[in-house]
């Protein structure tokens, strides 16, 4: 028999064998107990959280042969055969491969034939963002009003990709990135089920390495068995990943602390000779530094025990400054970032390391460092500017700080105290009572679609607790569960009561909507922009000496 992968062998059948997203478990089982089911699912979430895994058992859970249920048998035919991946009435589609409107047509034809097995006909589309436009106006059709024996289950990585009003059609569900501690606990699982030895510190290298991933997980815990000969020992699985232990990122900022650059030359060449993955080193000293900080700002902080370093972070704690940190954490972030920017990989890590070490304050009883004497120069007399109107665009100009005089360290600047912020208050009310709507569009924080619905509403009256919104018919398709309960519990908490929307067709009031506002604000800047340009003496004076013309696209209002 041909081995599996251990990520198709312990792939979940049954809502039970989830992991880490219970929220989305709970919502599924109750729909199925209750009988409430929505025809459109939406699962969105990075790879390897289980969409897909969840669609099939959803499906196995609609077509089980002992009934609807929660929890599907895994025995009888269906559930067989789903997950053999040859159940007639399920249909995967691979809308990366499939983007046309020719094969979403061909889906849509089919749905309206009953199943030719099951209760229901499931179409499960994976990556649906990756559908062309023509294609979900056509699905988006079907997805309005659908047989009652189908189900449409999406799946996607990039949900902002797709249409308003797919997503208003459909119950979305965001799947969460796996915690470390949640994939190496299913990783001890399936090693104690398949009787492989291993050391727990591999276990939380691949956990870390996963990145919120467990079939990533899984397919480094296949891997990592593979290098070590059937057992799982931390030093292969570092070999493997190209990381280094934690007490490499120690030394390194033990050399930072003690400003000594030999010293952290030396522990760059020591990290260098495991040829490891520098990205991945800078990731570690960022993680070490945020526990530093935790260890620095929040007094009930314990580290936790993951390799007898406890002492040895309390010691950097005491000898760094929470400011200190906070730079080091940056610098070691954009280094990351810029890796692939520099001539190797080596060569970017040690030049994060060198911007930690030469922005690093002088410490307290250390000589500072000297600096290249400063050659004073004359200064030319300025010439007198011509006279000249500002337009809107142009950024106050900033005074230039004196140079601070040679051989003189960096004076220490202890953090100021920060004053709590004050509470949030209460949107303005109109001469009626009324909460000015932009106001409380701002206050209740209405983003995404939420607030494509709300910029495109009027607030007409209020009738007790019930706000009553005007909207026009082209938007009223927005106006639909979940959207609509999740904008009542915001602007609620926004007003301090329990308020309730109610949306009307608004097609004759004419009423300014604040979407409506913000497009004649913009094209109002704009204009007063292109008028600014045009009126500037360097722009005329350009004109006249060169014929110079005016790109109309790259003129953009200031915005503060």
């Amino acid at each position: 028999m041909s081995y599996q992968v251990l990520a198709r062998k312990w792939r979940p059948r049954k809502f039970a064998e989830l992991v880490g997203q219970e929220h989305v478990v709970r919502a599924l089982t109750n729909a199925l107990d209750t009988g409430r089911m929505h025809h459109a699912y939406l699962f969105t979430g990075t790879r390897g959280v289980g969409k897909t895994t969840i669609a099939r058992i959803f499906a196995k859970s609609l077509n089980c042969e002992r009934g609807e249920s929660a929890d599907p048998c895994g025995e009888c035919a269906v559930c067989t055969a789903v997950d053999a991946g040859r159940f007639v009435d399920l249909l995967e589609i691979d809308a990366a491969s499939n983007t046309g409107v020719d094969d979403v047509r061909e889906v849509i034809e089919n749905a309206q034939y009953a199943p030719a097995r099951g209760r229901f006909k499931v179409y499960l589309v994976d990556e649906v963002h990756m559908l062309s436009k023509p294609a979900f106006n056509a699905l988006l059709k079907t997805l309005e009003e659908p047989p009652p024996h189908v189900k449409f289950l999406l799946a996607t990585t990039d949900p902002q990709k797709l249409p308003v009003t797919v997503l208003s059609r459909c119950l979305k569900f965001n799947l969460k990135r796996l915690l470390p501690e949640q994939i190496s606990g299913q990783m001890r699982h399936i090693l104690g089920a398949e009787a492989i030895a291993y050391e727990d510190g591999a276990i939380v290298e691949l956990a870390r390495a996963a990145d919120g991933s467990l079939r990533d997980g899984l397919s480094l815990l296949d891997q990592a068995i593979a290098y070590g000969g059937g057992a799982l020992k931390l030093d292969d699985v570092r070999a493997m990943l190209g990381s280094v232990a934690r007490g490499q990122v120690l030394g390194v900022l033990e050399a930072l602390a003690a400003g000594d650059g030999d010293q952290l030359m030396a522990e760059c060449a020591r990290i260098a000779s495991f040829s490891p993955d520098f990205g991945g080193v800078l990731d570690d000293l960022a993680a070490v530094l945020h526990r530093l900080q935790l260890l620095q700002l929040v007094p009930g902080y314990r580290p936790e025990g993951d390799g007898g370093d406890e002492a040895a972070l309390a010691a950097l704690a005491e000898r760094l400054g929470p400011e200190d940190v906070q730079l080091y954490y940056q610098i070691a972030i954009g280094g990351r970032r810029d890796l692939a920017l520099a001539p190797d990989a080596r060569t970017g890590f040690e030049m994060a390391l060198l911007r930690m070490l030469a922005f690093r304050p002088a410490g307290e009883g250390e000589p500072a460092r000297a600096e290249r004497p400063a050659v004073a120069a004359p200064r030319p007399a300025a010439a007198p500017a011509p006279a000249r109107s500002a337009p809107p665009m142009s950024a106050p100009a900033l005074e230039r700080p004196a140079p601070r005089a040679a051989e003189a360290p960096a004076p220490r600047i202890e953090p100021a105290a920060v004053p709590a912020p004050a509470p949030r208050a209460a949107p303005a009310l109109d001469a009626r009572g009324l909460p000015h709507w932009d106001s409380l569009i701002e206050q209740a924080s209405l983003r995404g679609p939420m607030g494509q619905l709300a910029q495109n509403a009027t607030l007409r009256d209020r009738e007790g607790s019930t706000l009553v919104l005007a909207l026009q018919p082209m938007y009223m398709h927005l106006a639909v569960e979940p959207m609509v309960g999740q904008m009542e519990e915001r602007i609620s908490q926004a007003l301090g009561e329990r308020i309730r929307l109610r949306f009307v067709d608004d097609r004759s009031s004419g009423a300014e909507t604040p979407a409506a506002r913000a497009a004649h604000a913009r094209s109002a800047a704009q204009s007063a922009a292109e008028q600014s340009i045009e009126e500037d003496p360097l722009v005329q004076s350009l004109r006249k000496e060169f014929g110079a013309r005016v790109l109309p696209q790259s003129v953009k209002p200031f915005e503060p």
